[in-house]
């Protein structure tokens, strides 16, 4: 047998770059839920919880605390923890330029990670995310990463992404209304973004003329691939 085939679980783990998923969400029945998401695409992912914050983060207010809350983890790692690549796994990056600033790894954020890779499959990308307050935010940040001019527009539901979740037949109508809506406004690629949206892509692919993005999936191949640089 080929010595490339010997390698056991142990082996691979060493060959496969750790991926280090940071929940900026204090729930973490949910960062248990996006690392068996993130594990089916790379088995060499571990994750962690802020420390403080909101449950679920749904407006300008909180995503200014979890920026602390990441940084503040960002303190604890050391030589054994640091990880090859770490994941911001929340919509919107919170911390993520105060960590890329403080850090000698790669640090990807969800949303930022999602739309480079729509950018990358067609000419203009929209998002759907859950909750109303969103909008504004996810408006100043892609304004802030350059893409303004490559986005259709930002579609909010009423009710969080960790609400959505939590009844997820429910959602997904809900979501594919948004999704129509974007495509019928120009949109040739969608993000399907935040924590509890996780999932629903691969869910509403099927019934979508344009490709659906999930982007805790993004940031994972993103992350996966700086680490390799």
């Amino acid at each position: 047998m080929d010595a490339r085939n010997k390698l056991d679980d142990a082996d691979r783990a060493a060959i496969l770059p750790d991926i280090l998923l940071l929940n900026a969400n204090t729930n973490a029945a949910m960062t248990e839920k996006m690392l068996i998401a993130a594990r089916a695409r790379h088995t060499n992912c571990r994750a962690a919880t802020v420390a403080r914050g909101a449950r679920y983060i749904s407006d300008g207010d909180a995503a200014s605390v979890a920026a602390e809350a990441v940084s503040e983890f960002a303190e604890t790692l050391d030589a054994d923890t640091m990880p090859d690549a770490l994941v911001i796994a929340c919509f919107g990056d919170p911390g993520l330029w105060s960590l890329r600033d403080r850090l000698a790894i790669p640090v990807v954020g969800m949303a930022e990670a999602s739309c480079h890779v729509a950018c990358q499959m067609g000419r203009r990308f929209a998002i759907v995310t859950g909750g109303a307050a969103w909008k504004p935010l996810l408006h100043s940040f892609v304004d802030e990463i350059g893409l303004t001019a490559r986005m259709s527009g930002i579609y909010t539901l009423a009710h969080t992404g960790d609400v959505l979740a939590e009844a997820p037949e429910r959602a997904c109508s809900l979501i594919a209304q948004e999704i129509d809506q974007a495509q019928s406004d120009g949109a040739d690629v969608v993000i399907l973004g935040g924590a509890g949206l996780v999932g629903f892509a691969e869910r509403l692919q099927y019934a979508s003329e344009v490709p659906l993005l999930d982007s805790l999936s993004c940031a994972v191949s993103q992350a996966i691939a700086v680490s390799k640089v």
